[in-house]
């Protein structure tokens, strides 16, 4: 009986380690991805933010922080993100000392290895940013 049982440690040690291994591997993966996300929604915002508050006028403010979030977005990979730019304390008060720019950054970072013939929705975290940045009240006119 002896002889039959030889062996069989090492295929119940493999299979075992591949039971366990492979859901680990596939949560640290999740994880560094959505990490990932949450860190290119937060540079996004912020530099958005800083761009627009950069610019001579609002319309040109605004092409700026869109331009500066997409280039953060796509350091990180992120398609798809939206990206909502408030000023306050009201909209038509952008660019004026006492005002600031708030920028949301929201984005879903999808599941590693989920098919998108199943549908977009289907396992994916969502990640969002806001960042507000004041207007300084002391600054030089363009």
């Amino acid at each position: 009986m002896r002889e039959r049982e030889e062996g069989t440690a090492t295929i119940e040690f493999v299979w075992l380690t591949l039971l366990l291994l492979v859901p680990f591997v596939y949560v640290l993966v999740a994880v560094f991805d959505t990490q990932r996300a949450s860190f290119g929604v937060s540079t996004a915002s912020r530099s958005a933010a800083r761009a627009f508050l950069q610019a001579p006028d609002p319309a040109t403010a605004e092409q700026r922080a869109r331009l500066a979030a997409r280039v953060a977005l796509d350091d990180q990979g992120l398609d798809g993100a939206s990206v909502r730019i408030t000023c306050l304390p009201s909209p038509g008060e952008c660019l004026q000392p006492g005002s600031s720019v708030r920028v949301v950054v929201r984005a879903t970072q999808r599941l590693p290895l989920t098919p998108s013939s199943l549908g977009a929705q289907l396992g994916g975290v969502t990640v969002d940013s806001t960042h507000t940045e004041p207007y300084g009240s002391f600054r030089k006119e363009h």
